[in-house]
């Protein structure tokens, strides 16, 4: 399977997951904004994947992104985010969301776990009681320390405010 094919609107990622699940197939969802991957997020999705049988990746749009980090996030654009996850073997699917919340797509999918990475509880998330509801589980895996998204930002800002300092 090609990466692009990974890609798929939600009505598309229920109508192939469905049969799949029908034939026993143990399905994984996370979701993020996956804004400038790095080790962190492939860490944590490698061992999601290890949990069932396929991993599908929710994909926060630009636009729900603008609405909780601001407007100068995301850097990388929503489609090229898509595109990067599909690329990793570990994931098996990628749907872009636009709800700040992932709970209608944690509802279209029926995940048997809803993996997050973080120092939170189970019920503490919003989405727990559809993911319980369905059947599935919530599984918290362990944020990767000195990984992040924010911490590549402010590590290129620094470098480049020092290279401006000693060019004058």
């Amino acid at each position: 399977m090609n990466s692009k094919s990974k890609i798929l609107t939600r009505q598309e990622l229920v109508n192939v997951l469905e049969p799949l699940r029908q034939q026993g197939n143990r399905i994984v969802l996370t979701n993020g904004c996956f804004d400038i991957l790095h080790v962190g997020h492939a860490r944590y999705l490698e061992l999601a994947r290890t949990l069932g049988d396929l991993l599908v990746v929710g994909v926060n749009t630009d636009s729900s992104i603008h609405e909780f980090k601001g407007p100068n996030r995301p850097i990388v654009p929503e489609n090229e985010r898509a595109e990067m996850l599909a690329f990793l073997g570990c994931v098996d699917y990628v749907t872009l969301f636009d709800e700040r919340l992932p709970n209608a797509l944690v509802e279209a999918v029926k995940p048997a776990f809803h993996v997050k990475a973080g120092d939170y509880t189970p019920e503490q998330m919003p989405e727990t009681p559809i993911v319980r509801a369905n059947g599935g589980e919530v599984v918290i895996l362990p944020y990767l320390q000195g990984h992040s998204t924010t911490g590549i930002i402010e590590r290129v800002v620094d470098v480049y405010k020092q290279e401006n300092r000693d060019a004058k």
